[in-house]
């Protein structure tokens, strides 16, 4: 996907997640969360994005660090002020990303062509999780489908930026999962062992898992459980990957 391909949708799932959240109490449990409620997840999404907008616009070539974080983000908003303070933050990120200079240097943490293109996709995919997260008190069938392309896309920053960037998941004995999306051209052999082995190809594996696009993508950022999908073989390694695949940001409020 290119640069502007990912703005539009961050600009797409950030508006989705405000809908969610407007349409919802603040109140409300977040049950792909559990330790949230609709409150945190808007408040979370909210610093992130400033965050994230920072070290585009600031051209900060060192990570913002938590004591930094109330510098940049500011205070949190009174809950009438909550959703409004959200799409504040979501816009001005979306004006930074669209108006950078492409040539901008700034720190990032996954391999990208560019910083601005780095900052670009991964938070349309920070957004379109957590709009998920947003929509997951209506239950599965209440989250809105991720389009197939975008969603292939989630997928690979998952397994070759943060899984394998991140120094994956060891195992021992080596386990290997096989995800094959069936509306879209889309297949991926992991192997995990000392070190993990991402490749796009069609390989048996001890589990394998057959689907939408959108519901792999789910699966793999742990917003939903293997059922209605099409597993085979060992499902283990499914619970290998739930309890070991975290991946979090906060900071202390």
């Amino acid at each position: 996907m290119e640069v502007g391909e990912h703005l539009d949708a961050l600009r797409r799932e950030g508006e989705l997640l405000a809908a969610a959240a407007e349409g919802s109490d603040l109140d409300t449990p977040i049950p792909t969360c559990p330790e949230w409620r609709m409150r945190d997840l808007v408040r979370h999404i909210g610093d992130v994005h400033r965050w994230a907008r920072a070290h585009v616009a600031e051209g900060r070539l060192k990570p913002i660090g938590p004591k930094d974080l109330p510098d940049v983000a500011g205070p949190l908003p009174e809950d009438d002020d909550l959703l409004e303070w959200f799409r504040q933050g979501h816009a001005r990120l979306v004006r930074t990303l669209e108006t950078a200079d492409p040539t901008t240097e700034c720190w990032t943490f996954l391999p990208a062509q560019s910083p601005v293109a780095f900052w670009s996709r991964r938070q349309a995919h920070e957004t379109g999780i957590h709009r998920a997260d947003a929509e997951s008190p209506a239950g599965l069938a209440g989250m809105t489908p991720f389009p197939p392309g975008f969603a292939v896309d989630g997928i690979e920053e998952m397994l070759f930026g943060f899984l394998i960037s991140g120094g994956g998941l060891r195992a021992d004995p080596p386990r290997t999962l096989h995800l094959h999306a069936t509306d879209i051209d889309g297949e991926w052999d992991v192997r995990f062992d000392e070190l993990v082995e991402v490749r796009r190809e069609h390989a048996s594996a001890d589990c394998t898992v057959r689907g939408p696009a959108s519901d792999l993508h789910l699966l793999m950022w742990n917003r939903r459980s293997p059922e209605g999908l099409d597993v085979e073989g060992d499902a283990s390694v499914l619970d290998f990957w739930r309890q070991n695949a975290k991946i979090q940001w906060g900071r202390p409020r």
